[in-house]
Formats: structure tokens, C-alpha cells, sequence
């Protein structure tokens, strides 16, 4: 069980940590970690934030747990050598297209979401989120206007067949929870979404067992405010899922609860290769200071276990210890409390 870890920038490191000494806690059979350079750190270490060693090290990994890359003393250099350009990197280059980020809330937590608790209690959702395509990865670039403005601009599109192995991602998980996905594109103005809904609905008829809806996504904005618990499964292009995946993180009442898979099709001799990281960033504002919440990257160790190692039994331990630390009152500062990482930490390893 070949493990790279890219902790990265920020908060990374620290956030990381305490996922490694849980997954160490468990004793895994064979199981081999080793780290690599990544964002910000690697380029002021390497001149590039995904230099080649580290790529060569994902590539003969199993999978990936990442941390956070940003570094706001970067945010001068050229794009192609920002720290963003490291998870940017690593998903094309390894084909990551499909991104799984669970939102639900756990039990006693339902007062920290900005909804009622009502409405929190209800949210149960799995959004997946394409990741290779979009304006993220289209041509862009600045330039001048004829009368002398500067104008920037960037690409949205997606071929069918990036749509048709989403959509297939987006409905074979569907089947492993309610049966409803909702596919969630801007169709009345954007061709790149009238050709994504297209796709889906084609690609439906091979799921009757799945119940597909559409909505716009300002609409489904809206909707995940006012009633989240209609949704099951939400499907969505790039752009329009990292926005919405970090709305239903404060739906749920923290960002740093919210793990995340990003998968492709390559398998090895355990399961699916993937790349797993919580979905907040590197927090550089309180870096160095010991009180990140590290549950997010606790919680997608344990995703790494379910879809790259077929372990359901530790992923189910370390959630389960999660679940128990936040009912026995184990709270960061997003939540209210004064636990600082290590504590956090140590709590989830008492709870396993």
C-alpha cells in the first residue's frame, strides 16, 4: 500500500499529520508512506510548484493524500509556476476527472450551519464534480482592446466524451446511495451546458434505475439554502461545482469537515488510483499556529481507504471516530471551540 503525501502550503502540513497518525494507528498491512514537494513550498524549494520528481512519485503511488497549496507570496509569479497549478497538474496529468465531495451533517452539529437546524439535519448529498475540463483548464489569457482596455479572457468548453464519463461517475454513485441525481449546468445561456445536459439525458437511458432531474445553477444555489435535503447526488461541470461545493460546506456548518476523492480510470492491484484532500485551502492566516481542524483530511483518509484500497471496514472506523469526537464535543476554532490540531487529532486516534 503505496502512499504519496503532498502536504503542501499553509495549513497543509499540519492538517496532514494528523491524518498520517491515524492511518499509522491502524496498522495497515504493508503499508508504505513517503512525501513529496508540492505549491508554493516546492517552487521556493524546486523553482516549480509540480516538479518532476513528485510527479514521478504520484505515478508510483496507489494514491495521493494532498494537503493545501497557496501561497500569497506567490501571487505575482506566472500562472504556470503559482502553487495552484501543482493539484491543477497533478489531476491532468493523471487523469483525476471525477471529484467526490460528500456534504452531511453530523449529528449535533446541525446549530453550527447558517440554515435552521431543521433544514442542516436534512443535508445528505454527494456532489461530483468534473475536473479536467471547463474554463479551469481551457485557453485564456489577457489582451487589448481595440480602443487600448485590457481584456481578460478564458474558454469554457467540454467534448461529449468528457461529459459521458462524468455523467457515468455521477450515476454509478447514485446507485450506491438514493438512486437521484441532479444534473446542474446553465443550458438556457451557455451552449457548453446545452451540450452537457444533452450528453447526460443520453447517457441516463442507461440508469432507468436513476431518477434525473435538472437545474440551473443559480437556481441550485438557491435551492441548496432553501431545502438541501432534496438532493441526493448533484452532477456539475468545474466551475459550477467548486462554488457549490464550498456552499454546502457552510451548509454543514464548516469547511473543514468536508473531505474530497478526485478519481480516474486507472486501477491498481487494491482499487482505483485517486487523489484525496479536504476541500478548504491553505489558510495561510493561520498557519503555524496549531489550531487548523484537521477532520477534513482525517475524513479523506478514510475515502482514500474505501475507493483506493477497498478497506469499507477502517473507512467506516476512522468516520465513526470522527462522528463520536464531534458528539463527545471535540471542537476547532470553525467550530466554536479552542482544540487545537493535535487535540483534534488525538481525539479521533482515542475514538478509533
Amino acid at each position: 500500500m503505496k502512499i504519496a503525501v503532498f502536504a503542501g502550503d499553509g495549513i497543509g502540513p499540519e492538517v496532514t499529520r494528523e491524518a498520517v497518525r491515524v492511518l499509522e494507528a491502524l496498522d495497515l498491512p504493508g503499508l508504505a508512506l513517503f512525501e513529496g514537494d508540492v505549491g508554493g513550498a516546492s517552487y521556493h524549494r524546486h523553482g516549480h510548484p509540480l516538479p518532476a520528481e513528485t510527479l514521478d512519485m504520484a505515478r508510483a503511488a496507489d494514491a495521493v493524500l494532498f494537503g493545501a497549496v497557496g501561497d500569497p507570496a506567490c501571487d505575482t509569479l506566472e500562472r504556470h509556476l503559482r502553487p495552484e497549478q501543482a493539484v491543477l497538474g497533478l489531476r491532468a496529468e493523471l487523469g483525476l476527472f471525477s471529484n467526490l465531495r460528500p456534504a452531511t451533517v453530523f449529528a449535533g452539529l446541525e446549530d453550527m450551519s447558517g440554515l435552521k437546524p431543521e433544514l442542516a439535519a436534512a443535508i445528505d448529498m454527494l456532489i461530483v464534480r468534473e475536473l479536467n475540463g471547463d474554463v479551469y483548464f481551457g485557453d485564456k489569457g489577457m489582451r487589448k482592446t481595440a480602443d487600448g482596455q485590457r481584456e481578460g479572457w478564458d474558454m469554457m468548453s467540454y467534448s461529449e466524451s468528457e461529459v459521458r464519463r462524468i455523467a457515468h461517475s455521477g450515476f454509478q454513485a447514485a446507485r450506491t446511495r438514493g438512486c437521484k441525481l441532479c444534473s446542474v449546468d446553465k443550458a438556457n445561456v451557455l451552449e457548453t451546458s446545452q451540450l452537457w445536459r444533452d450528453v447526460v439525458i443520453e447517457v441516463a437511458a442507461e440508469y432507468p434505475d436513476v431518477a434525473l432531474s435538472h437545474m440551473y445553477v443559480d437556481n441550485a444555489a438557491m435551492q441548496m439554502v432553501k431545502d438541501p435535503g432534496q438532493f441526493d447526488v448533484v452532477l456539475t461541470g468545474n466551475l459550477f461545482g467548486d462554488i457549490l461545493s464550498d456552499l454546502a460546506s457552510m451548509c454543514v456548518g464548516s469547511i473543514g469537515l468536508l473531505a474530497s476523492a478526485s478519481l480516474g480510470e486507472r486501477t491498481t492491484d487494491y482499487g482505483t488510483f485517486g487523489l484525496y484532500e479536504p476541500i478548504h485551502g491553505s489558510a495561510p492566516d493561520i498557519a503555524g499556529q496549531g489550531i487548523a481542524n484537521p477532520m477534513a483530511t482525517i475524513l479523506s483518509a478514510a475515502m482514500m481507504l474505501r475507493h483506493s484500497f477497498s478497506d469499507d471496514a477502517n473507512a467506516l472506523r476512522i468516520e465513526n471516530a470522527v462522528a463520536a469526537a464531534l458528539a463527545d464535543g471535540i471542537r476547532g476554532g470553525d467550530l466554536g471551540g479552542d482544540l487545537g490540531t493535535m487535540a483534534i487529532g488525538d481525539a479521533v486516534l482515542e475514538r478509533l
